[in-house]
């Protein structure tokens, strides 16, 4: 018997003007936080927010270093500063940036930062709602991260 699994992919494409006061106030900090990216070797810098249940606004941009690994993401600093300020807090929406002009459907969360974002969704055991843009593009709306990476690694309990 051969067993087909699909899944379906929802991104909602906002005009920002259309968009909720705090998710256009999300993106424009992911847009302030892309200005502090540190991206000499790629010339690519991507800003990232999340939006805490308190409605606080915690910040990440790429930062690159000469030893490749060791540099950082912007969606995981964003996540990785959220987790290590405010342990006890959830997050419910995030936001990642580029001032690159280029097509939203190229513009994604690497690999390692849908495993981060996923975690933190599953830890949670609340949904983020998660935004993307690039340049002045429409902005792309997603109810949650998990459809970013739909085959799911979890430890058995």
């Amino acid at each position: 018997m051969i067993r087909l699994i699909t899944r379906e992919f929802r991104l909602e494409e906002w005009a920002i003007a259309d968009l909720p006061q705090d998710d256009q106030a999300l993106i424009q900090a992911a847009h302030d936080a892309c200005k502090g990216a540190y991206a000499p070797y790629s010339s690519f810098q991507v800003g990232s927010a999340v939006r805490l249940a308190s409605g606080e606004i915690i910040q990440g941009s790429n930062q690159e270093n000469m030893a490749y690994p060791s540099g950082l993401c912007a969606e995981r600093v964003a996540f990785f500063a959220a987790g290590a300020q405010r342990p006890d807090e959830q997050i419910v929406a995030a936001a990642v940036v580029t001032n690159s002009a280029m097509d939203l459907v190229n513009f994604s969360p690497c690999g390692g930062c849908r495993q981060v974002m996923l975690e933190t969704e599953i830890r949670q055991d609340a949904p983020i709602r998660f935004l993307m843009q690039t340049g002045s593009s429409h902005v792309g709306v997603s109810p949650h991260v998990r459809q970013f990476l739909p085959l799911t690694f979890k430890f058995p309990k």
